[in-house]
């Protein structure tokens, strides 16, 4: 496997948001929790599919966002938001192992429940501003082959819970905007 280079991510703030097509820049761009803005568009059942979930390296990038000294390891989890059976985006959270102590150690066993859900009831939780990119999900560091080997957009931001970081980012797979609602 060769390796692939890292994507180049623009600061939302300094993004000129016409280079992003009007469907992908509602999605892009949303407020609020990602998961409720899908769940209230899915017309079947929503659902989580874990892909991976493991202890390992982040990757550069995503490292240095989180202050992960080189060589660090994190817990790395991605997901599937899925309406019925048909992804519509693909995440990736990033938890430095150091993070994971006292009230915290429950992100570590979220299982199927979305982190959104987590996040957004924790009246400790802030986010910084988002990122945003055009990669493909090889590029983003998403392990599992997957039936979308185009460039998507995707969109990143450090959520601090209490002084407790996180990354999270969200893929937007083209069907998610191609029909509007999957």
């Amino acid at each position: 496997m060769t390796p692939t280079r890292n994507p180049y991510w623009y600061r939302a703030d300094a993004l000129h948001r016409g280079r992003v097509p009007a469907a992908v820049r509602a999605w892009l761009f949303a407020g609020g929790s990602l998961t409720a803005h899908i769940r209230a568009r899915c017309p079947g059942q929503f659902h989580l599919r874990i892909l991976r979930q493991r202890v390992a390296p982040p990757r550069r990038d995503e490292a240095a966002l989180l202050g992960i000294p080189p060589g660090g390891r994190a817990l790395v989890r991605e997901v599937e938001l899925c309406c019925d059976t048909r992804p519509l985006v693909v995440a990736r959270t990033i938890i430095p192992l150091a993070s994971l102590r006292g009230r915290q150690r429950r992100l570590a066993g979220l299982g199927r429940r979305p982190l959104g859900a987590l996040l957004f009831a924790d009246r400790s939780a802030r986010r910084e501003p988002y990122q945003i990119a055009r990669l493909t999900l090889r590029q983003a560091g998403i392990a599992r082959p997957s039936p979308v080997d185009v460039p998507v957009w995707g969109r990143r931001a450090v959520f601090r819970l209490g002084d407790v970081p996180l990354l999270v980012s969200e893929f937007f797979l083209p069907v998610l905007h191609d029909t509007g609602a999957g």
